[in-house]
């Protein structure tokens, strides 16, 4: 079977997002899959990227340098155990779905926190291979989020900018640059703003999307998906 990864961030299991993550489990779990949640605030995970990160004397002590201390860290399996676990469900993973609200823009603290932690160099990416060949490749990632503007205030008329330039960043500049295969988006506009019948329907689409993910082509990994 498949093994599915969950990154999931956010603080109330009753909120959408807990019930998107919920529909994931249940709906990939039925289907053969084994599905792993890293359940960011749970786990009280650290978004900080410190001198704690790794173990043992460093590469160079006189200047900390965390791009470089963590590769070398990781080449000598010296970094903390926090990370050692996240990188293992990463490296097992077919599929990873990030599962967030969206914060200004942006995926919250603690899930880039998690970017900037766990997709160290040497295990993720090391230059020249990163893109379509980043260390990641032959992975699927979906990012499945919810937003607090309306759909039309993120149409590429709208106040806020086409949504697909949010996506840019995370999409193109973490997952692709690892070599990982981006699904298209999942996005529940606004649930806050709409009735408890809307809510429900935003599940059962989400329920019926799940049921043929993997048959679903990657989005066109280029810049004229994100900005044409």
């Amino acid at each position: 079977g498949r093994k599915v990864l969950i990154v999931y961030a956010h603080q109330e299991p009753k909120s959408l997002n807990g019930s998107l993550k919920r529909v994931a489990v249940e709906e990939l779990s039925k289907q053969g899959c084994s599905v792993t949640v890293s359940d960011l605030y749970a786990m009280q995970f650290e978004p900080r990227a410190t001198r704690n990160d790794i173990v043992g004397c460093l590469h160079n002590s006189e200047e900390f340098n965390y791009g470089v201390e963590t590769w070398e860290a990781y080449k000598r399996g010296g970094l903390s155990n926090d990370l050692i676990e996240e990188q293992k469900k990463v490296q097992e993973a077919d599929l990873l779905i990030f599962q967030f609200p969206l914060y200004w823009f942006s995926m919250p603290a603690i899930m880039k926190g998690w970017m900037d932690r766990v997709l160290v160099q040497g295990f993720a990416h090391e230059f020249p291979n990163c893109y379509d060949s980043g260390l990641l490749k032959n992975k699927l990632a979906l990012f499945s989020f919810t937003t607090g503007g309306s759909e039309e205030m993120y149409a590429k008329g709208g106040i806020s900018g086409d949504i697909r330039y949010l996506l840019w960043p995370m999409q193109h500049g973490i997952m692709h640059f690892c070599g990982v295969k981006v699904l298209a988006p999942h996005i529940c506009f606004a649930p806050e703003y709409v009735s408890e019948e809307k809510r429900k329907e935003m599940l059962v689409a989400w329920a019926q999307r799940l049921k043929t993910l993997w048959k679903e082509e990657p989005i066109n990994c280029s810049p004229e998906w994100y900005f044409k």
